[in-house]
């Protein structure tokens, strides 16, 4: 007999998640796989939010029920998707700091849907019987089981041996509080943009329309409650954009006025070059080396209603550049992204402990071309979204000394943060001047 899921249900968005934790087990970024599997559904769009959240989800807990699997099986879980589905389950089951009032779905209504979705699927089913076992055996042996798996570093703190030991290494004093605040979900934060409203005017539409937000930044406004970017009151009209609050920061930096000749190197999607946008009359390059990526910087500018040329290249090369320099360039250069784990955490589960050294190299690379395309006493300012120093404090200390480059005031690294007052991701800035001859 063949079980059809109902859109709606649990199971539904269990085995979808399934897919989709199977996918990055298999090197794919968790964007993409999502992307693979609505596009192969008919999920709602209540189910694909269902499905990203409960993924999303597991790759912030899957070090502890990756530990629970093992300390239950006697060998890895196979098929991929089976291994999946159980760490899902168990993702959503074993948080130790959550009361069971507080749990988004009964322990029971887990285990039954979790079977449920592993009966559904020919490459599952045989092992519904094993889904139901393991998954009731951490109920009746919960302290115990969490207490064992709880003994090594990757299941206390959910992620890769090397991330926590190097963190500790880079971070004596904060690296459990960097670490925790990786784990948490983050906040839907916008930015106003101040051509159009301002946080005060933008503050009291909220108010009108029973909208909870609490301003944490000169642009910036923290939703109480996620919502869905068409739901946002003046979303469409280009009122606000969905921005972290560390990543506003550059446009300010970049110290703009009008008429200048700006660069916006890396842009995609688009944010930064937004920001610049709303904050001066410039003429803009927005450059991005994924011609995959151009049309959604090109979506954000058109909702904004604001201009830019848009040109596909390689930040390393000079093949897309006219010859003339540019006043101000932002540098947001690839890198890790350990910042940001907390709005990706599938990046722990990707990320080798070799990339620090290979992204470094290409960051130093286009940092080294970008600023002979700067005009003397112009700002180039470099951005990444790495914790690493060797990304980040050790790359701007390099340049400055090759460059001979004046170091001007910058935030240097912030550390992601979660409290009243400041709530942003982890972002590293180095703001640089080019000496007139």
């Amino acid at each position: 007999m063949t079980i059809h899921l109902k859109p709606d249900s649990l199971s539904f968005s269990l085995h979808g998640a399934a897919q989709a934790v199977a996918a990055v087990g298999r090197g794919v970024a968790l964007p993409q796989a999502l992307a693979q599997i609505f596009a192969q559904t008919h999920a709602t769009p209540q189910a694909r939010g269902a499905i990203q959240d409960l993924s999303y989800h597991c790759m912030r807990h899957i070090g502890r029920a990756e530990a629970l699997l093992n300390a239950m099986t006697t060998k890895q879980t196979e098929p991929a998707i089976l291994h999946g589905l159980l760490c899902c389950a168990l993702a959503l089951i074993s948080d130790p700091n959550e009361a069971e009032s507080e749990a988004r779905y009964s322990a029971f209504t887990v285990v039954d849907q979790a079977v449920t979705a592993a009966a559904a699927d020919p490459d599952m089913a045989h092992a519904k019987g094993m889904v139901n076992a393991v998954l009731r055996r951490f109920l009746r042996e919960r302290d115990a089981l969490l207490k064992s798996a709880g003994g090594t570093q990757f299941a206390r703190w959910n992620y890769p041996d090397w991330w926590i030991d190097r963190m500790r290494s880079a971070y004596p004093q904060n690296w459990q509080a960097i670490l925790e605040a990786g784990n948490a979900a983050p906040p839907l934060t916008l930015r106003i943009n101040r051509r159009k409203t301002t946080v005060d005017a933008y503050l009291a539409l909220l108010a009108e329309q029973a909208v909870a937000a609490t301003r944490i930044g000169p642009d910036a406004v923290k939703l109480a409650q996620p919502t869905p970017v068409s739901q946002i009151p003046g979303f469409n009209e280009g009122l606000v954009s969905v921005q972290d609050a560390a990543a506003q920061l550059a446009a300010s930096l970049l110290d703009l006025r009008d008429g200048m000749r700006v660069l916006d190197a890396c842009a995609a999607p688009g944010g930064k070059s937004g920001h610049i946008l709303e904050t001066a009359d410039v003429e803009l390059i927005a450059l991005d080396n994924e011609a995959r990526r151009m049309p959604r910087i090109a979506e954000n500018l058109e909702r904004l209603q604001l201009q830019a040329t848009l040109l596909t290249g390689d930040a390393s090369g000079t093949d897309w550049w006219d010859g003339k320099p540019f006043d101000r360039i932002l540098a947001d250069v690839p890198c890790t992204a350990s910042g940001i784990v907390r709005r990706h955490p599938d990046i722990r589960w990707l990320r080798r402990k070799g990339d620090t050294t290979q992204l470094a190299a290409i960051s130093a690379t286009i940092l080294d071309n970008l600023w002979q395309m700067l005009q003397p006493d112009g700002k180039l300012l470099f951005v990444t979204c790495s914790l690493w120093p060797q990304e980040s404090e050790e790359q701007a200390a390099a340049f400055a000394v090759r460059h001979n480059a004046t170091r001007l005031p910058a935030p240097g690294q912030l550390l992601p943060t979660a409290n009243a007052e400041n709530d942003h991701d982890g972002l590293f800035y180095a703001l640089f001047q080019k000496t007139v001859p």
